[in-house]
């Protein structure tokens, strides 16, 4: 349960957040960003905070009290926070002075979401339960204003795919295609752009166990995080 960095390589840069019952540790780490600034941003359902590192691992800012349930978390482009709570059902942008560690300003942009997990500029997943207790997962696209725009369930999915989609997570490629992970297949799918959505389009569909989190890097190579093999997966991904 540590914040491990990772070269271009693979190999693993240095690493941090101790397992124990301080502030400063990590107990139960969900999600994590980094900012532009180069902070790192972790949230904790151990202690239902959110903490904030420099990249060397020093504790800048931590925020207990301000969540029930603290889980997706993603840096916007003006450098704020958006951070899910997944018991409140609410989705809250922050504003944070990094260097100083201190809050300036929160804002809760969304109320009435239903378990919302994985976040990522203004796409969030949600995952309610269905009569009998049946889980879902419904992936909405709001604009900057935060106006609903279109929104898909695992039922809606499931018609441009054979098999029951779970998303898991949720990431913008460097084209403004909207790419989740589906826990179900297991697989990694493209729903295209907002303009299109949803387009279902296979990304990943072979090696994968159990994804969990999913991000792109300046190269524009695809990272999986597997929890269940315990790794993180490299993919070059060809558009076509």
């Amino acid at each position: 349960r540590r914040v491990k960095v990772f070269d271009s390589g693979g190999g693993c840069a240095h690493q941090f957040g101790e397992k124990g019952g301080a502030a400063q540790d990590l107990r139960y780490p969900v999600d994590v960003t980094v900012t532009s600034d180069c902070h790192v941003v972790v949230t904790d359902a151990g202690d239902r905070s959110l903490k904030v590192f420099d990249f060397f691992g020093q504790i800048k800012l931590v925020l207990g009290g301000h969540f029930c349930l603290p889980w997706g978390v993603e840096t916007t482009p003006q450098n704020g926070v958006l951070v899910t709570d997944a018991e409140a059902g609410s989705l809250h942008l922050l504003e944070v002075d990094f260097p100083e560690g201190v809050l300036r300003r929160t804002e809760r942009l969304q109320a009435h979401l239903r378990r919302p997990r994985g976040v990522a500029g203004s796409w969030v997943v949600e995952h309610p339960l269905g009569p009998g207790a049946c889980s879902s997962t419904t992936v909405k696209v709001f604009s900057a204003s935060m106006q609903l725009i279109g929104q898909v369930d695992s039922f809606g999915l499931s018609l441009f795919f054979p098999s029951k989609i779970t998303a898991s997570a949720v990431a913008f490629d460097h084209q403004g295609n909207v790419v989740v992970a589906d826990t179900s297949s297991p697989a990694v799918f493209c729903l295209g752009k907002p303009e299109e959505f949803p387009v279902l389009k296979p990304i990943v569909t072979h090696g994968l166990s159990h994804p969990v989190a999913l991000t792109f890097t300046k190269e524009s190579s695809l990272l999986v995080l597997d929890s269940a093999a315990h790794s993180v997966k490299v993919y070059k991904v060809d558009w076509g």
